[in-house]
């Protein structure tokens, strides 16, 4: 159940599933607690790219 994994409520989650926006890295935190894992992919006409992690963008540019 995502509510035991994330240790909320079950009004917790179904907030969440309600919410037209959210950042990228609470979508990756929920997915991440319930053993799942976020990728994220910009599909154009001359193919697809896979969005890199952010926190490895951070350390790309240090």
């Amino acid at each position: 159940m995502p509510a035991e994994a994330l240790h909320v409520q079950h009004p917790s989650i179904a907030k969440l599933e309600r919410r037209t926006d959210m950042s990228v890295s609470t979508l990756r935190s929920h997915t991440e607690a319930m053993g799942e894992e976020l990728e994220i992919v910009a599909r154009f006409p001359d193919g697809a790219v896979k969005i890199a992690n952010s926190s490895d963008l951070a350390t790309d540019a240090a």
